[in-house]
């Protein structure tokens, strides 16, 4: 006969309600210790002590204990039932959701697109943009910001070049390079027509920088990955100076 699993939360759940139903939980055959129920225990330390916070003390551990099994066979009793998850009601602000702030999205991540002229002529795209981030709509203002941050970041990159880290400095130039990306657009679109130009100039010499570096860390270069990153930090001083008047 199949015998049922406990555990030490199933114990404490059984023991407390047999006590809170006025039960004494008979005591093994092999134990030769008297059984002292919780009350008579609650009453000698009451005594010992003469103090009342030790019998609130007493009650309030079992009372928890109770509320504790009472959730614990809640969850039992709904194994095995499917719960019908409520589906998300589209808005005008997001159509994958009910938050409007473009914070949370609890459907699938959208694939984002970019307004401005920021990709490579060649290609039509960015080598290093990866799929599946997700980059918050927080704004032109809050894109700069971002951007000026993710920079700033990017300066200390090279402290990892010769140290055979490739994997992690592909990767971090690319999620890293893959939010200035779409963070440059939002910057771009927000701008007044005299700053267009002059933003988009720069994302390209950016954005080209960063293709040219991805591709040394690929061939794992360390003299042609040194010589281009020196070449990027300049670009990044730059945007994060723009940045910071943006």
């Amino acid at each position: 006969m199949a015998t049922r699993a406990t555990t030490p939360m199933t114990g404490l759940c059984e023991g407390s309600q047999t006590v809170l139903r006025g039960r004494i939980p008979a005591a093994p055959s092999s134990a030769r210790v008297a059984v002292i129920t919780p009350r008579d225990q609650i009453q000698q330390l009451g005594q010992a002590a003469g103090e009342a916070p030790v019998i609130r003390r007493a009650a309030l551990g079992l009372a928890a204990a109770w509320i504790v099994c009472g959730a614990f066979a809640g969850n039992g009793l709904s194994e095995g039932k499917l719960v019908k998850a409520r589906p998300p009601k589209p808005s005008p602000g997001n159509p994958y959701g009910d938050e409007e702030n473009g914070l949370w999205l609890p459907g699938l991540i959208p694939i984002p697109t970019v307004a401005n002229k920021i990709n490579n002529p060649e290609t039509g795209t960015r080598s290093f943009v990866q799929l599946g981030v997700y980059v918050a709509n927080i704004g032109a203002e809050g894109s700069a910001y971002r951007i000026r941050q993710n920079a700033f970041d990017l300066l200390g990159w090279g402290d990892l070049l010769g140290k055979n880290a490739w994997s992690y400095l592909k990767k971090y130039l690319q999620l890293k390079s893959t939010i200035m990306y779409y963070d440059f657009d939002a910057v771009i679109t927000g701008a007044s027509d005299e700053q267009k130009q002059l933003l988009t100039d720069l994302a390209n010499r950016l954005f080209t920088s960063f293709e040219k570096l991805e591709e040394a860390v690929k061939m794992k270069d360390d003299s042609t990955t040194r010589s281009l990153y020196d070449e990027t930090t300049v670009v990044l001083r730059e945007v994060m100076d723009r940045m910071a008047g943006a």
